[in-house]
């Protein structure tokens, strides 16, 4: 949305979202975890995304603070078979970071979409007119409820941000050092309407976020 304008043309679709990151978890669970019901295997996959899962700045690093001390990052989800009614237990470990991350490494889970999603939308701004780029990267607007989880927006906005600034040094390189680019800033912008926006008008959320 630009000025209060949708552009039609720059709309793009992912094929990830929130149910694909349950699927995501529910096939780690099932390589390890023999206790949970089978018939409660979505259910469990569910309830361990929304209660532990977060972005992570770094995959690598991640893996290795796990590893380092598994027992401080480890969590343990509780459920009760439905059926036997006998309670079961599955330790949340690398779950935590991996279900969110492929949003930025879809091909964890996809191997025929492979386009994080901080340069999808980097090339959606690029695709708006020219007049309109920077304002836009200076407030993209989270919405849905799989944005939630915890520093997804710092990890978008460092990530969309690596990608502008390579795009600016390559064309000062390519200048010969003769011109250098004015520095554009970028903003992710998080709002009290985030969860719900997509039931909410576009317009409507531009106005009131003072949006570009």
């Amino acid at each position: 949305v630009a000025e209060g304008y949708v552009i039609g043309s720059c709309i793009k679709h992912i094929p990830i979202a929130g149910r694909n990151i349950t699927y995501f978890i529910q096939s780690l669970l099932r390589e390890r975890e023999i206790g949970i019901p089978p018939e409660q295997s979505m259910e469990t996959a569910k309830a361990v995304k929304e209660r532990y899962c977060y972005i992570c700045p770094d995959i690598a690093k991640e893996f290795a603070k796990y590893d380092s001390d598994p027992t401080k990052w480890i969590r343990r989800f509780e459920g009760m078979n439905a059926v036997t009614k006998k309670q079961f237990g599955v330790d949340v470990g690398y779950e935590r970071f991996l279900g969110p991350e492929i949003f930025f490494h879809p091909e964890f889970s996809n191997p025929d979409f492979t386009t994080p999603i901080s340069e999808i939308v980097d090339t959606v701004i690029q695709n708006c007119p020219i007049d309109v780029r920077r304002p836009l990267y200076n407030n993209i607007v989270l919405s849905g409820g799989s944005t939630m989880f915890r520093d997804f927006g710092r990890r978008l906005q460092r990530d969309i941000k690596r990608v502008v600034d390579a795009r600016l040094k390559l064309s000062e390189k390519l200048s010969g050092n003769h011109l250098k680019p004015k520095p554009i800033e970028v903003q992710v912008v998080s709002h009290h309407m985030q969860r719900y926006a997509l039931d909410y008008d576009g317009i409507y959320l531009d106005h009131d976020l003072g949006c570009a």
